[in-house]
């Protein structure tokens, strides 16, 4: 039999909301590209190095539960409480994890300024050390309201309300442009004090952040007071599934921190001249991810964020046909937009990272550097993709065990391929091919679990769509390759204003002629595809 209206009507509409998602999220992105051209570039090499190293860690947090564990966690709970309990039930359920995590969240705020505080007053290091101590304590309450702004976008997003969580990045982006492009010249004279400026506009702008999502949840009929009594049994479901979430939907995240705590450890200094790293390699390691993040975060995260309310729903249900096709048609988005996006990363990175970072203390060494440890971070661009698609489908499920094993067995041989690639001449670049080798792995092996547990994903569907991609991909190089050899040697600028538009115009086209449906369902003119009861079964199927 086929899917009632209502289902179908729920999947299109979803998947609409990606687009939302990714054009709030696209303008987000640039911004956030106009704030790195503005404080990337500025400090000297030890000096960027403490402060990107800082940042690091309320980043962690943002990106641990804003695209993480909380996030993964509480959707299913809250979604099935709205449908099986009603509203007012689900708005209980948002107070009383409201509660906890601000409780939660305080405590860790406080213990790691007491951490911070003691390192310094027995063990301050060196000036650079002081530094990263520093504006780690200054930028850490940021992790409290981010944190928060991420639960309020979870529940918006169940009830529909997509714009705002999308969009709230963008207030974060204007408030730092205009912190580090006015504020900050004109308040400190150091470049020193100049960080402190855009640390302490980081923390001041996330509670703007947080006004606004609770102003929205007012207007929703969510609006709560966060209260921590009693402990209701969602709310302990919570917990339950975020436990084993915080290992492998946050393995990405993690290893980027332990990457650039083990750039800064191995970074020479005057003391150690020895050690494999020139300084300035956090910072090039901080622009490289920024461009490789930029698709994923773009396309990648707003397939998955607008899908996984989805998901969560036909697991609610039982309705495991409606699932596997979800899978199949956000999989095959991710393979049409991945492949192009690595690709196109790897043969523009030198001029795209010159355009963007090379001025002021940004030199030509630190674009090469850049440069390279971007083109091995885009190998694995298409697993980047798929990954976020294939854990919010274990999760949507309360499946945490799978992903859970993996992340253990891959964070380790992660650690010990850059441990190891250091000291080889990849140097830095060996951070960027580690990530990939290891989330390409873990993206194969989440991909065979989950057809074990669903059945057949449409193995033809998906190998389809990689051999017409694949194909339009080498359109597009074609494209660019031809560019640069009509225009010459010329300024990064003039290269990438005439080898971008060439390239994607040559994907499209052969897009085109290829007749790719995903391309379709992209502009919104695919036409419905028919539910798997409705079509013969998955070749691929023993």
């Amino acid at each position: 039999m086929s899917h009632p209206p209502r289902h179908h009507a729920e999947r299109e509409r979803f998947f609409g909301a990606a687009k939302v998602i990714a054009a709030l999220t696209m303008l987000s992105r640039v911004l956030g590209l106009v704030r790195d051209m503005v404080i990337v570039p500025l400090g000297g090499p030890r000096l960027a190095d403490a402060f990107w190293t800082a940042f690091s860690v309320p980043n962690l947090f943002r990106r641990l539960f804003g695209e993480g564990a909380l996030s993964a966690a509480f959707v299913p709970v809250f979604t099935d409480a709205t449908e099986n309990a009603g509203p007012e039930r689900a708005r209980q359920v948002l107070a009383n994890v409201a509660g906890l995590l601000a409780l939660v969240l305080a405590g860790l705020t406080l213990a790691g300024e007491l951490v911070l505080a003691t390192t310094w007053v027995l063990a301050p290091g060196d000036w650079a050390r002081q530094r990263l101590i520093q504006f780690t304590a200054l930028m850490l309450p940021f992790m409290f309201t981010v944190c928060l702004l991420a639960l309020g976008s979870a529940a918006l997003n169940c009830r529909g309300h997509f714009a705002y969580p999308a969009a709230s990045p963008i207030l974060l982006n204007v408030g730092l442009i205009v912190a580090a492009g006015f504020l900050a010249p004109n308040l400190a004279r150091s470049e020193g004090g100049q960080f402190f400026v855009i640390g302490l506009a980081l923390v001041v702008t996330g509670v703007f952040q947080v006004a606004g999502v609770a102003w929205l949840l007012r207007r929703y009929g969510l609006g709560v007071r966060p209260r921590l009594r009693p402990l209701l049994g969602e709310t302990r479901r919570v917990g339950a599934l975020m436990a084993p979430m915080l290992v492998p939907l946050a393995a990405m995240q993690l290893s980027a921190f332990a990457d650039r705590i083990i750039a800064w450890a191995f970074t020479a200094t005057e003391v150690h001249s020895d050690l494999p790293l020139r300084p300035g390699v956090v910072r090039c390691l901080y622009a490289a991810n920024r461009l490789y993040m930029f698709p994923l975060g773009v396309l990648a995260v707003s397939i998955a964020t607008a899908v996984f309310p989805l998901l969560s729903r036909y697991a609610a249900r039982g309705d495991v046909a409606g699932l596997r096709e979800v899978v199949n048609r956000a999989l095959r988005l991710c393979v049409f937009l991945g492949v192009p996006a690595g690709v196109g990363l790897i043969v523009l990175s030198e001029p795209l990272v010159a355009l963007i970072y090379q001025r002021r203390g940004f030199t030509v060494f630190d674009a090469d550097r850049a440069a390279g440890i971007l083109q091995m971070y885009c190998l694995g661009m298409p697993a980047y993709f798929c990954r976020h698609i294939l854990l919010r489908a274990f999760f949507s499920r309360g499946q945490t065990r799978a992903p859970l094993v993996l992340s253990c067995i891959l964070a380790p041989m992660n650690v010990l391929l850059v441990l190891g690639g250091i000291f080889t001449p990849l140097r830095g670049g060996a951070i960027g091919l580690a990530t990939a080798i290891t989330c390409t792995l873990n993206t194969a092996a989440l991909l065979y679990l989950l057809r074990r547990r669903l059945g057949p994903l449409g193995a033809r569907r998906l190998a389809g769509a990689l051999g017409r991609t694949a194909a339009a991909c080498a359109a597009m190089l074609g494209a660019i390759v031809l560019v640069r050899h009509l225009l010459g040697p010329v300024s990064p600028g003039w290269l990438l204003l005439g080898a971008v538009p060439a390239g994607v115009g040559g994907l499209l086209l052969a897009a085109v002629v290829l007749r790719c449906p995903e391309l379709g369902e992209l502009l919104g003119r695919g036409r419905p595809e028919k539910s798997p009861e409705q079509t013969p079964s998955d070749p691929t199927s023993p």
